[in-house]
């Protein structure tokens, strides 16, 4: 027997990260106040986050966390089907819901772990999920650990889609497209999506993670500015960690499908409530995002505030309108170097690397908070676009 070396393999593959640029490494906040963040000793402004909404560090939620700890202690001691399903958590679910224009919810720890309990609960051997070519990891894991077959399509291609989903005639079949696409920030084509998911007796699932709370009338999302709802889109996936400042997930749906989950599925059976404080919180933040018009209105002002002054700077952008803001850099080396030159002028922005986008589709992804102000905005595509041309004139001498 000769089995390969794992930690011989893992060296192997980490050194071939670094080699190409593609090392991950973790910073530590120690300190945060609004959009500053202190990082190794410096305050950087980032623009790194995806609390849209400025929800986070609002008083009233962080209140409600705090009194939530003190009433029902720091966390919730059991799983939801034991005795960890408190009032907090109800209350939630039945908010949230009502809010979306949905009959129930069901709380999960995180999205990851509520795509994967929808897919392995719903699907099994012989079934199919067709998904966008860019939808989340998380989607494209849950169809592998569900064993259903995992079919692609081109990025927001609804023929595409319909292709897919004829040469899978046989079982049952889910159509899952995420609502706000996290490293490109487009919006998903909800409307020809849900005709063809019709077409084909297939159910569309609808991860909008990053559309619920920023789009759509009353921040209810992507589904609902697409004028749809549970007939259209039975499933619909809320993180909580987003424009929600919160961390968890729910998952809205028909009274049958939610019960079934409820029932079923594995990551919401076999794991430990969320805290009962944090789920308070988040209820205080659904207010917020509800009736706060003011957070999305700001937001799209800032929105297209940088996209005019970093166009006329001759930056290449994406067909983005949502807070997620994709500046193409092409290779990995030129991504690292202007995240590089922006921390060096006090801010945080993120370069995104393969594999987690296309090969040659390197960037910066500017993520936008109700929080920001116009002049961190243009003080941001000042320095971007300056250090952009310093780096093209040093690689085009090299």
């Amino acid at each position: 027997m000769n089995r390969p070396d794992l930690l011989e393999r893992i060296l192997s593959q980490r050194k071939l990260r670094t080699a190409q640029g593609r090392a991950r490494v973790r910073r530590t906040v120690t300190r945060r106040d609004g959009v500053k963040v202190e990082v190794n000793g410096r305050w950087l402004t980032e623009f790194a986050g995806n609390d849209y909404l400025g929800l986070s560090q609002q008083f009233e939620v962080v209140s409600a966390l705090q009194d939530g700890a003190g009433r029902d202690g720091a966390g919730a001691g059991a799983s939801h089907l034991i005795s960890g399903h408190g009032a907090a958590h109800d209350g939630l679910e039945k908010d949230i819901a009502q809010w979306l224009g949905y009959p129930r919810a069901l709380l999960f720890g995180s999205g990851f772990m509520a795509n994967l309990a929808v897919q392995q609960a719903l699907l099994e051997d012989g079934d199919v999920c067709v998904q966008d070519r860019l939808n989340h990891a998380s989607l494209i894991d849950a169809s592998r650990l569900a064993g259903c077959k995992l079919r692609r399509y081109p990025h927001l291609d609804p023929e595409g889609a319909l292709r897919q989903l004829k040469q899978s005639p046989e079982g049952a079949a889910m159509l899952a497209t995420d609502g706000v696409f996290s490293m490109d920030g487009d919006v998903a084509p909800l409307r020809a999506l849900s005709l063809v998911a019709r077409m084909q007796q297939a159910l569309l699932y609808v991860d909008d993670a990053h559309g619920v709370g920023v789009r759509g009338p009353d921040g209810r999302g992507s589904v609902a500015e697409a004028r749809m709802g549970v007939e259209e889109v039975p499933l619909q996936l809320v993180t909580l960690g987003k424009a929600l400042g919160g961390y968890g997930a729910v998952v809205v749906g028909s009274d049958a499908l939610i019960q079934h989950l409820s029932e079923t599925a594995r990551p919401y059976l076999y794991t430990t409530a969320l805290p009962p404080a944090q789920a308070a919180a988040t209820r205080v933040a659904v207010k917020h995002a509800q009736r706060d018009h003011w957070r999305r209105e700001k937001l799209q002002t800032l929105i297209d505030r940088f996209r005019s002054t970093a166009q006329g700077r001759g930056l290449e952008l994406m067909a983005s309108d949502t807070p997620i803001q994709p500046v193409l850099c092409g290779e990995e080396a030129n991504a690292l170097a202007l995240a590089s030159a922006l921390e060096s002028a006090g801010f945080w922005v993120p370069a995104i690397r393969p594999p987690t986008v296309p090969e040659g589709k390197a960037r910066l992804r500017i993520t936008l908070t109700a929080l920001h102000s116009p002049q961190q905005v243009d003080a941001l595509v000042e320095v971007l676009a300056r250090s952009w041309e310093a780096i093209r004139r040093i690689r085009g001498a090299a």
